[in-house]
C-alpha cells in the first residue's frame, strides 16, 4: 500500500502516519528523515519526531537528497517524513537536483515503493494561506504542488489531516471506515 498523507503544520499529520505505520503490522520499519538540522528550531523539531517514533521500532535512515540512492531493502514498511523538506533539500543544498527535483524526487519515491510492501508519505500543505511570496518561494511552491499532485495519482490513498482528523480524500488507507 501507498498512502500519501497531508496537511498543514502542526495538523496532526505525523502523528497520524506513525499510527498507520503500527496498525500495518510488525514487520521491519524505515523511518527516512529528511529535516536538515540547520538551525535550533529544527533540531527541536527533529528531537520531537524522534520522541514521538520512540519505542514504535523504527530505524532510521537520514537521508536529505539523493532518494533514489537510499537503501531500505528489508524494510515491510517505510515512512519518509517530509516532501516538503526533501523539496527544499534537492533544490537548494550544493549537490541537489535543484530544477530536476520533480523527476529526481519521483524516481526515488518510485525505486523505494519497488522495495517495500508499505509506503507512507508526508507532505505538506502549504498552498492555502493566501501570502503573495518572491519568485523563489513561488518557484518551491511549484515543485512541491507537482510532486504532491503526481504522488497523489500515484497513491493507493490520500489522506489530509486536519486538527489531528483524518479526511480520506482517495482509497480506504486503514482498511477501516475512517
Amino acid at each position: 500500500m501507498f498512502c500519501l498523507i497531508t496537511g498543514g503544520s502542526g495538523s496532526g499529520k505525523s502523528e497520524y502516519a506513525e499510527h498507520m505505520v503500527l496498525r500495518l503490522g510488525t514487520g521491519p520499519r524505515l523511518y527516512i528523515a529528511t529535516m536538515y538540522p540547520f538551525d535550533q528550531e529544527c533540531h527541536q523539531r527533529i528531537a520531537r519526531h524522534r520522541a514521538m517514533r520512540a519505542e514504535k521500532g523504527f530505524d532510521t535512515l537520514e537521508c536529505y537528497r539523493g532518494l533514489k540512492d537510499a537503501d531500505v531493502s528489508g524494510y515491510d514498511t517505510v515512512l519518509l517524513e517530509c516532501m516538503s523538506n526533501l523539496t527544499a533539500n534537492e533544490i537548494y543544498q550544493k549537490d541537489g537536483a535543484g530544477a530536476g527535483c520533480v523527476e529526481a524526487i519521483l524516481e526515488g519515491v518510485g525505486r523505494i515503493r519497488r522495495k517495500c510492501r508499505h509506503l507512507l508519505i508526508v507532505t505538506n500543505e502549504i498552498f492555502s494561506d493566501g501570502i503573495e511570496y518572491d519568485e523563489e518561494t513561488k518557484q518551491y511552491q511549484k515543485y512541491l504542488g507537482e510532486i504532491n499532485r503526481r504522488l497523489a495519482s500515484m497513491a493507493d490513498a490520500v489522506v489530509e489531516v486536519v486538527y489531528s482528523i483524518p479526511v480520506v480524500q482517495k482509497g480506504n488507507p486503514e482498511g477501516s471506515d475512517r
